[in-house]
């Protein structure tokens, strides 16, 4: 087996989008070019339990810290969630503290168990919370546990996926697991199914192979990450797939 450090064949480096995908055993930086995946590499060794980009910057929650693009840390402990809310990072840790950074960390607000930060918006296990520039409002559902703040907003739950109009309304019934939109596009996964939304319409995703997404993101393409390492790329028809050679995926950030 060849090691994750060896260059790969990829010639043409002009219009690439850089990937960061989190593991088990550090963050991954993938190259993909249209819908070609070129260089991967191992940019940096920890334990990666979320990724954050935005405009060029990188966030990185860890079992120690939170990292910034240069992964130096931020001295805010161990993190299970990063996301910016514009150009403001926001991060929960172990202790369900949630703090906004803006050259120092600033306490939000104390919630149990957060999954995924989105935008403006958290998922917990006690549902769906809103931050805004002086509260933190909880606004419905329970065991979520992922949201995105575009397309929406959507939650994925632990009974199924909904998109917040008059109230949040039910999409697809699953145990939904990771989800991610744009204005114009969404993809969202259980452990067995990933579904996608054209339009109005949702409609099941077919895909190369059989294990389960565990992140889901957009930049020129739309990409995944699967729990056991498979990156894929969709730009244009049908999906492209290479093996990073890391398992325990958890997030996947386009920078």
């Amino acid at each position: 087996m060849t090691s994750i450090d060896e260059k790969r064949v990829y010639s043409d480096q002009e219009g690439t989008t850089t990937v960061y995908v989190g593991t088990e055993l550090g963050v991954a930086r993938v190259e993909v070019s249209g819908d070609i995946i070129g260089e991967f590499s191992l940019a940096h060794r920890c334990v990666s339990r979320d990724t954050a980009a935005t405009d060029g910057a990188l966030a990185v929650a860890t079992d120690e810290d939170v990292l910034d693009t240069e992964f130096s840390p931020l001295d805010f402990g161990p993190a299970v969630a990063v996301g910016f809310d514009g150009d403001d990072l926001l991060a929960a840790g172990d202790d369900g503290r949630l703090a906004r950074y803006d050259g120092e960390w600033n306490e939000l607000a104390t919630l149990d168990d957060v999954r995924a930060i989105d935008g403006n918006l958290v998922a917990t296990a006690d549902g769906v919370y809103r931050v805004s520039s002086d509260s933190v409002q909880h606004v419905g559902l329970t065991d979520v546990r992922d949201v995105s703040a575009a397309g929406g907003p959507l939650a994925a739950t632990a009974d199924g996926l909904y998109r917040l109009g008059n109230g949040w309304m039910d999409v697809f019934d699953g145990s939904f697991r990771v989800v991610s939109a744009t204005a114009e596009d969404a993809y969202a996964a259980t452990a067995e199914k990933v579904v996608s939304r054209d339009g109005d319409e949702w409609q099941e995703v077919s895909l190369p192979v059989s294990d389960p997404v565990a992140a889901i993101g957009f930049g020129d393409g739309v990409y995944a990450a699967t729990d056991s390492g498979t990156f894929l790329v969709r730009s244009g028809d049908g999906w492209r797939n290479r093996h990073l050679g890391l398992t325990g995926v958890t997030s996947l950030s386009v920078r």
